[in-house]
């Protein structure tokens, strides 16, 4: 059982919540081979094992938003919202659930926290990088658009013409 899920269809299924990356009650229990019911009567069951930070029920308006998002037939028709899980409460979802699938499940979705946390960490330093080159190159850049200013606004009554015009009568062609 070497990879349960790939990780790229955990990442698709990580959400952003309040500012917080979550993954959704009926996510987990897919993941997890159990029914969502199963999985939200285990952690009601364990409600000091997942304080708010760890786990949180969605409001009608964040569920409304959410479903907006997704754009999937699939929610059916839960009578209770959603619950969310941040990578602390999914984390401790294993010592809930104690499956062989369950645990399997459990570290691929750490792998996948931390692969994105690592994406982010890399993003931040290659956008720090290109500030810092901005600024630098800058006032550099700066004088050679100041130039270029220039060049487009100088006035036009001030240029020479340049190349030979020949004077014509001017012959009316119109009779």
């Amino acid at each position: 059982m070497d990879e349960i899920v790939p990780i790229e269809n955990i990442a698709n299924r990580i959400y952003l919540v309040r500012g917080i990356r979550v993954m959704l009650d009926r996510d987990l229990a897919e993941l997890y081979g159990v029914e969502t019911r199963v999985l939200k009567q285990a952690v009601r069951r364990n409600t000091e094992r997942f304080p708010e930070d760890f786990m949180f029920e969605l409001t009608r308006h964040e569920f409304n938003n959410l479903r907006s998002q997704i754009v999937t037939s699939s929610w059916g028709g839960s009578r209770y919202l959603p619950m969310a899980f941040t990578e602390q409460g999914i984390a401790m979802l294993s010592s809930v659930l104690r499956s062989d699938r369950a645990i399997q499940a459990n570290i691929q979705i750490m792998r996948t926290f931390t692969q994105m946390r690592r994406m982010l960490a890399e993003n931040e330093e290659l956008r720090q990088k290109i500030e810092a080159l901005e600024q630098k190159y800058d006032e550099q850049f700066e004088m050679v658009f100041q130039a270029i200013k220039e060049l487009l606004f100088e006035e036009k009554g001030s240029q020479k013409k340049i190349g030979f015009t020949a004077k014509e009568k001017k012959v009316d062609y119109e009779a």
